[in-house]
């Protein structure tokens, strides 16, 4: 099985030709190239491509120019608006366009609207008609992460980064697991399976970030390994990981079995978002 990312950042630098529409702590730029180049120097596969909302909102041109360019590294993942009357054909021809495996609606950092806002109901409806699952954003908010999730049940969702708040710089904060029962609780629903993504910059010790596991261990056991994806989300975690210690802790742990690694780091995904490198 080939080990696939559950998510990273793509973007180009800033320019007046494709600007950002903020600055983030970020790299300058991590095209396309430069994230190929990431991924093989320490042996991953592909990885599922998630547009960067803070650099390029809902606008997913450059990532199908970096599809097109490297068409077997990537699965497509597009945040679409609410507030987008035409949404509904927006999601039609995302799914008509080559590479792309799903959506992603975000309710932390943007402005609050009720879970049965209309904009969130056609959304969620259309992914579930083409068959899209929807990268859930809603750490910070999980309670209302999981309510959406209770009123689509026939929608497939991906908990964004184990839905628990990660910092942008270090240190991890002193209780980085706290909201750790809810995303337990959560596993109870069958139409969610959960991004094992961004764990590593939870850890308040060196790396190979050892306290990560205990945490992580509980996860695996409520919700099954063959429901969770292991990611890096890579560049939000630039500032506290590098893309190698990212990896590397989930490629040597001995706490999980071959064929349980093989599965978070690649089956999972593969099989959530049907998609797998160079397919």
């Amino acid at each position: 099985m080939p080990i696939i990312d559950s998510q990273v950042h793509v973007y180009a630098a800033n320019t007046p030709e494709r600007p950002w529409a903020m600055i983030p702590n970020w790299p300058d730029h991590v095209d396309g190239d430069e994230m190929v180049a990431a991924m093989d120097a320490v042996g991953v596969d592909g990885a599922i491509f998630v547009n960067s909302f803070s650099m390029y909102r809902y606008d997913s041109s450059y990532a199908i120019e970096v599809h097109k360019a490297y068409p077997g590294k990537f699965g497509l993942v597009k945040p679409v608006d609410p507030d987008d009357p035409a949404v509904a054909d927006v999601i039609a021809n995302w799914k008509a366009t080559p590479g792309t495996v799903g959506l992603r609606i975000m309710l932390s950092h943007a402005p609050e609207r009720p879970i049965d806002d209309p904009g969130y109901d056609l959304i969620l409806r259309e992914a579930a008609r083409h068959d899209f699952p929807v990268n859930l954003l809603c750490w910070g908010d999980i309670d209302r992460g999981i309510e959406l999730i209770d009123r689509h049940p026939k929608t497939r969702f991906v908990l964004d980064h184990l839905g628990i708040l990660q910092p942008r710089t270090p240190p991890a904060p002193q209780e980085p697991w706290v909201e750790l029962p809810k995303v337990l609780d959560l596993a109870q629903r069958s139409n969610v399976v959960i991004k094992v993504s961004g764990a590593c910059t939870l850890s308040r010790e060196p790396y190979p970030f050892p306290d990560i596991w205990d945490p992580i261990a509980r996860i695996f056991d409520a919700w099954s390994i063959d429901r969770c994806l292991w990611g890096t989300d890579w560049t939000r975690a630039f500032a506290v990981v590098n893309y190698e210690q990212s990896v590397e802790p989930f490629r040597l742990t001995d706490r999980i079995t071959e064929s349980e690694r093989a599965t978070l780091m690649g089956g999972a995904c593969a099989r959530v978002y049907k998609w797998i490198p160079g397919g």
